[in-house]
């Protein structure tokens, strides 16, 4: 009852046909070929069962490791843009029966192309772009006063947080989602005759070129955006934490070793607003000065708005560490490490971190929140203060009458 209720009449008369068909092959193949094409056409027609229903369903990518993922993930990158060549304008004269002298009537060439960058919060590295890009020239004109078209634009998108630089000079912050940068002009086209008509010339015969588009070498450089930045030295436990608050998959280890690139996790609360963390890699004493790879490692903080510091417990004199990573931030940049922040205390669930965490907070006048990644002892805690951060951030933004930034 059921296959009579799918298959409509045509199906019914094209299976009758496959039953008084007389095959070549033999009676076992012959059964495989029609259970091939009842399956096929149930495939398509069903609407109800859900084995035939299943089969349609689209197969989904693979999932890929996070640490293939950071293997793509570039923050700097050199590009060559050209604007697009200016169209000719060219040289005609209107033809006519009964018309000997029709006059000038060569149209202008269309204008080149412009090259434009435009952020995308879509796309996270700057992987992705080509080390060259050129705009799309325009056309040459036409007769009978018709214009070239004038060349497309060519978009190439970047992460928001992408910063442009040219001669180490920074010419572009795209900061917000959507925000365009004009990196090279396209070249004006050239004018026909029909431009060149005048009271005393009536019959011009000259035409010129395009004009060729603008030609640069840019620097992009990314620096990750997010509402908060966890800064501390290698082995500090940024991974672990930002593992255990968020959906994140850094790598971790049980043995020493450092992140590479900064990744973002998303912490999400019960009135639907999303705080975003970057995990950013391991400053070592000196980075300022560029030792190991500091700049580009300190780069990454600059678009964060409050800073969380974290403090491995378990090392003793722990307040040295808190100076030497304010040190490096103010030295990198002045005032960066005078921004809204709080200091966590990690590994607490080792031994010896209970009696480092009484001398640190005899030496910082603030408070330390004292906590485990590993464990999960006294996260609520954090959460519970970088939220208060983050409607901080919010209300200066809006007492500003700027739009803070959402993910």
């Amino acid at each position: 009852m059921l296959g009579s209720k799918i298959l409509s009449s045509r199906t019914w008369t094209l299976l009758d046909g496959l039953r008084q068909w007389r095959p070549v092959y033999s009676p076992h193949i012959q059964s495989c070929l029609l259970q091939q094409h009842v399956n096929c056409w149930q495939r398509i027609l069903s609407t109800s069962c859900a084995k035939c229903a299943k089969k349609q369903r689209l197969k989904q990518k693979r999932a890929i490791s996070e640490k293939k993922l950071t293997r793509y993930f570039v923050d700097h990158r050199r590009v060559c843009v050209i604007g697009g060549h200016g169209g000719p304008g060219i040289n005609s004269f209107h033809s006519e029966p009964r018309k000997e002298f029709g006059g000038p009537d060569g149209g202008n060439g269309g204008d080149g192309g412009h090259v434009i960058l435009k952020a995308d919060q879509q796309i996270k590295s700057l992987a992705s772009v080509l080390p060259l890009y050129r705009g799309f020239h325009g056309e040459r004109g036409r007769s009978k006063n018709c214009y070239g078209a004038n060349g497309g634009y060519t978009y190439i998108k970047v992460p928001v947080g992408t910063v442009v630089k040219e001669d180490c000079k920074t010419v572009a912050d795209l900061a917000q989602h959507g925000e365009e940068y004009v990196a090279a002009y396209g070249g004006s086209g050239g004018k026909g005759n029909r431009f060149f008509l005048s009271n005393e010339n009536r019959a011009p015969m000259t035409a010129t070129l395009g004009e060729s588009g603008q030609e640069r070498v840019l620097h992009l450089e990314l620096k990750t955006m997010a509402h908060a930045g966890l800064v501390g030295f290698p082995n500090a436990g940024k991974s672990s934490l930002l593992r255990a608050i968020s959906n994140a998959k850094p790598a971790v280890a049980p043995y020493p070793f450092t992140t590479l690139n900064p990744h973002v996790g998303i912490v999400h609360y019960q009135d639907y607003e999303q705080v975003a963390v970057a995990d950013v890699p391991g400053i070592i004493r000196g980075a300022h000065l560029n030792r190991g790879l500091g700049l580009a490692f300190l780069r990454h903080i600059e678009h964060c708005r409050f800073l969380l510091f974290v403090v491995d417990l378990s090392v003793s004199d722990p307040w040295i560490q808190l100076q030497d990573l304010k040190y490096e931030l103010e030295q990198y940049e002045e005032g960066l490490s005078k921004r809204p922040h709080a200091v966590i205390g990690n590994k607490i669930d080792l031994p010896q971190s209970k009696a480092n965490l009484l001398l640190l907070k005899e030496r910082v006048e603030q408070s330390v929140i004292p906590l485990s990644a590993l464990t999960g002892d006294n996260l609520e805690e954090l959460l519970l203060h970088l939220r208060d951060l983050y409607d901080a951030y919010v209300n200066t933004e809006q007492s500003r009458r700027q739009n803070p930034v959402k993910w």
